[in-house]
């Protein structure tokens, strides 16, 4: 009887090591459904819209569109990938009306200042 229930108490333990080993909360999979970004390997929870299931995401290329790092942790346009910056408007405004979208850039590409 205890060998059965030590058993049946290892099986349990094991079933529920599982799924959290393959991304049941946390390092989801692109296209895997998600709540906020921490959740996601590659940093970005994205909706299609106000009505639609986030979903992780991979972040913005250079030149894609892209929303700044937020707070919220879910976004309509992912933030960059890493080494390139977001040039939008992040004013309060857009941030409310979620129009706050831009451009992935890297800044090492821009043109410096010109000299006279």
């Amino acid at each position: 009887m205890a060998r059965a229930l030590l058993l049946s108490l290892l099986l349990a333990a094991s079933a529920l090591a599982s799924p959290l080993q393959r991304g049941l909360i946390f390092n989801l999979e692109t296209g895997e459904l998600c709540v906020q970004s921490a959740q996601c390997k590659s940093g970005c929870c994205q909706r299609s819209d106000g009505l639609s299931l986030a979903r992780c995401s991979p972040k913005a290329a250079e030149a894609q569109e892209c929303s700044p790092k937020s707070i919220y942790g879910v976004y309509y346009k992912c933030p960059c990938e890493s080494g390139l910056t977001c040039e939008a408007d992040k004013s309060l405004v857009g941030a409310i009306t979620n129009t706050d979208f831009g451009l992935c850039e890297d800044p090492r590409g821009r043109a410096g200042p010109r000299r006279r």
